[in-house]
């Protein structure tokens, strides 16, 4: 990529951290097996079809980007092994600790990529995907940093276009400005149908949805969770 596509991507592309606390030594070692292991490699196409990424049989596929400290993932992956899920996650320490929460769980329907979001979205074939997962992202609070926000009409035209017709985006948030942010960009985006039903539908977590820590630390710091569910048209 050169440094101009990068300066394109800069407004809807990975803004953050992407180390915190050193790894341990064997943390490290652990890593740097299990990784290459389950890694997606962008240098090459795409497998035909999609679900060959995947050492198992499966009959769905599922993204989700910044998966934190992995808790939903790997309990989706155990509860739904004929899904195949793709985790995206740039900090080097969350992505230790899901891929050694593999390996305890024998989770073999699970790929994870280590860069920027963007980028396999733009991997990803026309329709391809059978839900989109953005749980509690970044929320960018000050007023300067919207623009950082993952939702924008431009990833979200990346998620249309990867996205089975019929498919789900689901977000997940406690910040009331990044809920409101999320339905205006999805109403005006066109491409995305909101499926609440009734007002308690975007307070009710998903189905089997599992506790996380930012969801715990929410509730502790008095914040309610709200969980938005669109459908591609």
């Amino acid at each position: 990529m050169t440094d101009m596509e990068r300066r394109g991507r800069a407004t809807e592309a990975f803004f953050g951290r992407r180390k915190g606390k050193p790894l341990r030594e064997q943390q490290a070692e652990k890593l740097s097996t299990l990784l290459p292991a389950f890694s997606i490699d962008l240098s090459t196409a795409p497998p035909e079809p999609l679900k060959e990424l995947f050492p198992v049989e499966t009959d769905r596929l599922r993204l989700e980007i910044g998966f934190g400290g992995g808790e939903h993932l790997i309990h989706r992956a155990v509860e739904s092994p004929s899904t195949g899920f793709i985790g995206v996650e740039p900090f080097v320490n969350s992505m230790q600790k899901l891929l050694s929460s593999i390996d305890s769980a024998g989770a073999r329907n699970i790929r994870v990529y280590d860069e920027d979001a963007t980028q396999i979205l733009d991997w990803l074939p026309d329709g391809s995907i059978d839900q989109i997962d953005l749980l509690y992202p970044d929320p960018w609070t000050k007023r300067r940093h919207w623009k950082r926000r993952f939702v924008s009409k431009t990833n979200l035209n990346r998620f249309h276009r990867v996205l089975k017709p019929g498919a789900l985006f689901c977000f997940a948030s406690d910040i009331d400005t990044y809920v409101n942010w999320t339905l205006l960009k999805c109403r005006d985006h066109g491409g995305f149908e909101w499926l609440a039903s009734n007002a308690a539908d975007w307070l009710t977590p998903y189905e089997g949805w599992p506790s996380t820590r930012y969801e715990a630390k929410a509730k502790r710091e008095g914040r309610s969770s709200a969980y938005l569910t669109f459908k591609r048209v």
